[in-house]
């Protein structure tokens, strides 16, 4: 028996307790809304995409050929729009998740306006967006399901075995997933009940970063501050706490580095002993061995060896890693993050490039042999040049003829029908396979792709419209395409849950319902 049979028969047994009370509840119509709303709470989703994240990542463990995807939603609609596109041109949404990025939160959602990537816009709306895009997922759900019990109502009893097994087998838009959480917020009591809005809201990964919490910097940006590796365990730890106190189980953890692009940390590390976690910190630091007549006034000197050495410290009182070490860096930081809670990792680099991230790894699986990635195809990157240049020296490197590319000005339009821009566009168009294979990405992500996209659609709809096109210029560009590639939201109405609602009138008043979607709504030209 199906779960949607199951409830019907449920409510009707109910229905007989409550006597003639409940007479103008028709079971099956409960029984309709009940499966319109799967996921009563944010925790029923976190349980279940959790589960999903761990199934995949063991698959992936098995067969490096399952990776994972995403893109980053910075509102409800855009990744209800995203999942609805996945499931109609794949019929399946396997391995395909949604991204929250903290840079769109900044850029798009704070009430100051728009902000860098700095942790400068206000932490709730970080749980509020999570929030709001499983809202508009179930709402996708609930929209599909009613179209297909309008279709059951009106269908014959031929077809309507066929519609029932539909409505039986009903993939959900509710997908995982990975929300970032910055740096945290502030200390670890502050990340912790960030992490547990957030879980409740329906995470059920949480990305954090090595980062100072106040000192914070977008990745691709410059001036990033590091912390001692005590300090971001006590935050795994914190998300984890969290993840166990609400019955996330298998809640996921993905520990970032920016260690690869940050040459300054705020503290010396604490240590014990030499060889400890803090003295491997402290090991990186750009230090010069002094005596102590050669002292200035405030210096801070560490035993090193036994010898006095200064740290070198800047006006800014942060002080400054030797050049050279974030590679090394990077890789302790992975593995001490790996061995305290943390599932997955995060390093983020300054180019996407295949044989520097699987070198990390390599060293990574030395200690951590099923050591995974999730990995940020950035927007940051030029990707069209960062690729030219890789094949170019490629191709100098084997001693071929180079002499008709200027490797400067590899991104130029007059290069676009070269052989080596072919080969540099089939590299990107593999990257995410080849990554997966030889470095160790499990999950592939763009940050902020909706940001562009929304950017690029509205310029080209702006200069037609608002130029010699006119009305042609939004019939042209929009409408007509949404038509012929069958976007569900060229019927607006639908989508904003106009079909929902007159279900539901139909449920609570019958034949006194006014409904809007009669022969008079003009979507019905559609």
């Amino acid at each position: 028996m199906s779960q949607f049979q199951a409830d019907i028969e449920s409510i009707s047994s109910l229905k007989k307790v409550y006597g003639s009370a409940w007479n103008a509840i028709n079971p099956e119509s409960a029984a309709r809304m009940r499966a319109q709303n799967r996921f009563k709470t944010g925790l029923d989703i976190a349980r279940y995409t959790a589960k999903i994240m761990r199934t995949d990542m063991a698959a992936y463990d098995a067969d490096p050929s399952m990776y994972t995807q995403s893109l980053g939603c910075w509102h409800g609609f855009i990744g209800q729009q995203k999942l609805i596109s996945i499931k109609k041109h794949f019929n399946s949404t396997d391995r395909r998740y949604l991204y929250l990025s903290g840079w769109m939160i900044a850029a798009l959602r704070s009430e100051f306006g728009p902000l860098p990537d700095q942790s400068m816009h206000e932490k709730t709306t970080v749980p509020a967006l999570i929030k709001e895009l499983y809202t508009f997922l179930r709402q996708a759900d609930a929209r599909e399901l009613g179209d297909l019990f309008r279709q059951l109502d009106g269908a014959s009893s031929a077809a309507r075995e066929e519609i029932q097994q539909k409505i039986d087998r009903h993939v959900t838009h509710v997908v995982p997933i990975i929300a970032d959480i910055d740096a945290g917020f502030g200390n670890a009591e502050a990340t912790y009940l960030l992490a547990k809005q957030m879980i409740e809201a329906g995470a059920c990964c949480i990305q954090l970063e090595n980062q100072v919490s106040d000192e914070k910097q977008c990745g691709h940006q410059d001036g990033k501050v590091t912390v001692p590796h005590e300090d971001f365990l006590a935050k795994i730890r914190a998300v984890r706490y969290a993840f166990l106190e609400l019955g996330v189980d298998d809640g996921v953890i993905v520990a970032r580095t920016d260690s690869l692009g940050a040459g300054l940390t705020k503290q010396i590390a604490f240590t014990r002993e030499p060889g400890d976690l803090g003295d491997q910190y402290n090991a990186f630091l750009d230090a010069e061995e002094v005596s102590v007549e050669s002292l200035n006034n405030g210096d801070v000197l560490l035993s090193r060896d036994g010898k006095l050495v200064r740290p070198k410290r800047l006006p800014s009182n942060l002080f400054q890693f030797r050049e050279g070490t974030g590679e090394a860096r990077c890789v302790l930081d992975s593995i001490t993050s790996l061995q305290n809670g943390a599932d997955l990792l995060w390093i983020e680099t300054e180019k996407p490039h295949i044989g520097q991230i699987g070198g990390m790894v390599k060293e990574i699986r030395k200690v951590i042999p099923n050591a995974k990635l999730v990995y940020n195809n950035s927007p940051s990157f030029n990707w069209t040049l960062n690729f030219r240049q890789q094949v170019f020296d490629s191709m100098k490197a084997e001693g071929k003829d180079v002499g008709a590319y200027e490797r400067n000005m590899l991104m130029s339009a007059e290069y676009d029908e070269t052989e080596l821009a072919r080969i540099a566009d089939e590299k990107i168009r593999t990257f995410q396979a080849d990554a997966a294979r030889e470095a160790g990405i499990f999950h592939h992500l763009i940050t902020l792709p909706t940001y562009h996209t929304a950017a690029l659609s509205t310029d080209n709809l702006a200069k037609e419209y608002f130029g010699d096109q006119g009305m042609l210029g939004y019939v042209k560009g929009v409408q007509r395409k949404e038509i012929r590639q069958g976007i569900a939201c060229v019927k607006h109405q639908n989508m904003s849950g106009s079909d929902i609602g007159d279900d539901h009138k139909d449920y609570f008043s019958g034949e006194a319902a006014l409904k809007a979607g009669g022969k008079h709504n003009t979507m019905n030209q559609f």
